[in-house]
């Protein structure tokens, strides 16, 4: 069961890692989208006269007060971040000041990993729950620039992320992966 679980949270980390992927490389296609939109083709006395055609034809079809590339980079920035530090979290890659930990022997070392975990599991729970009352809250509200789109769903990558944290928290307890010592060698263990 342990190793099916453990599987199951390695899928996962990989659409996480897809899903982070996928969004930064969005917003960096929309965002030179959105200053194309709004100072090239907002002016057209400034076209080059063998390009007016086919700026023209953007204009027309695009508008050239398009709203949209800003609000939906941030939309995906909040997907990125909450999918993103979730595998950072299970990869160790987070900032952690490890100084202390590191001058513990193994006991109050595994005491400090648990507190540090409980604490973990502490913020991803008021994530998930107080999340869930934002999504809940918002979901009527709608978005100006996005008027199909409920304000709630904004807000769902909050609940989302701090559930994928819990479960990556229950992981690391199961496998007791807790502050675990220094490669001999390493900066941390020398004495020097």
């Amino acid at each position: 069961m342990k190793a099916a679980y453990i599987r199951a949270m390695d899928e996962l980390q990989r659409i996480c890692l897809w899903i982070s992927g996928i969004c930064l490389v969005v917003v960096t296609l929309i965002v030179p989208w959105g200053v194309f939109v709004r100072y090239v083709l907002a002016d057209p006395a400034k076209w080059p006269k063998f390009l007016a055609p086919l700026l023209g034809f953007m204009n027309s079809v695009l508008g050239h007060d398009s709203s949209w590339p800003e609000p939906m980079a941030i939309l995906l920035m909040i997907v990125f971040s909450m999918a993103a530090a979730a595998v950072c979290y299970r990869d160790n890659l987070h900032i952690a000041v490890m100084a202390l930990p590191n001058a513990l022997s193994p006991g109050p070392r595994r005491a400090m990993g648990w507190l540090a975990e409980i604490g973990m599991l502490a913020t991803g729970l008021f994530m998930v729950i107080w999340g869930f009352m934002l999504v809940e809250t918002t979901w009527q509200q709608t978005i100006a620039e996005f008027p199909a789109l409920s304000t709630g769903i904004t807000y769902l990558p909050i609940p989302i992320g701090g559930a994928i944290m819990v479960l990556f928290i229950i992981e690391r307890f199961w496998t007791g992966k807790l502050f675990e010592a220094p490669p001999e060698g390493s900066v941390a263990t020398t004495t020097e």
